[in-house]
């Protein structure tokens, strides 16, 4: 680990894509720096994976970004050490694109998006003219209108890969609503003036809302449960090895498996529910 300390020492001042101060990982080859997204999965580092990791020996330290740019963008450059936010889907869209050498270490329990609505008590309220907000990254947009076609408000094209879909690529939609894809972060704010939003899950519980007040809730396929990720060429170094043997340990699956906290209503990956307890 303290090659990649000396690398980012010889870079200098990095910044951030907000135009702020670059926020450096720790000189200290025992500390480790992960970057998350508003929500829960900071919480998750510092409550199920700090602890186990404090006692190997490191100190954790959390940071978070304000939207699902910075964080890998931030890992790639050397400001962090790894990062939690995002599911397969868009880490494998997103790194490919920008050209990111960056590795998935393992999937962790997540929160699924939702459909929330302040004006609707169901689905069967929805009217023609009806705002729905969704994200507008492309990963997740396609993800939405998967969403919005398992609840048959619309259907996509069957010429089109429904993991790329847009809105251009609505087959049907029978209750005539009308769509409006924004940044993710700012989902729940909308609640107020439209009739409902499809909020990622960690976003919807950074804004305070109950998962189980949606009136659905995603099915989760693999590729869209949440992932550890650190640099390519920090994949097999001690560090990365201890990420992973935290979150397969026992400590880790006690505090997911806590009634006290939110993560009891998250998904758990293929991994996690074939093991035993």
């Amino acid at each position: 680990m303290g090659l990649r300390h000396t690398f980012r020492a010889a870079a200098g001042a990095l910044l951030l894509v907000c135009g702020m101060q670059a926020v450096h990982a720790n000189s200290d080859p025992h500390t480790i720096v992960f970057g998350v997204a508003p929500g829960p999965y900071g919480d998750m580092v510092k409550q199920a994976i700090a602890p186990s990791l404090k006692e190997k020996g490191y100190k954790v330290v959390v940071r978070e970004f304000s939207d699902y740019v910075q964080p890998n963008m931030a890992l790639s450059n050397g400001s962090i050490d790894a990062n939690l936010f995002q599911h397969s889907l868009y880490f494998n869209k997103f790194t490919a694109d920008k050209g990111l050498k960056l590795t998935k270490l393992l999937t962790v329990p997540t929160a699924g998006m939702g459909f929330y609505s302040r004006q609707a008590k169901s689905l069967d309220e929805l009217k023609k003219g009806d705002i729905i907000t969704l994200s507008n990254d492309p990963t997740n947009l396609a993800r939405g209108l998967r969403f919005l076609q398992s609840l048959k408000l619309i259907t996509i094209k069957d010429n089109i890969d429904p993991t790329k879909a847009s809105e251009r690529d609505i087959a049907s939609n029978p209750k005539g609503l009308v769509f409006k894809p924004l940044e993710a972060a700012q989902l729940p704010r909308t609640l107020d003036s439209v009739t409902a939003s499809l909020v990622n899950g960690n976003f919807a519980i950074a804004a305070g809302l109950d998962l189980s007040s949606a009136l659905a809730q995603e099915h989760l396929d693999e590729n869209l449960k949440n992932i550890i990720a650190v640099r390519t060429e920090d994949a097999d170094k001690p560090f990365a090895k201890d990420i992973v043997a935290v979150v397969q340990s026992p400590a880790y699956r006690a505090v997911i498996d806590d009634p006290k906290n939110v993560y009891t209503a998250f998904q758990k990956p293929d991994w996690m529910t074939a093991a035993k307890p």
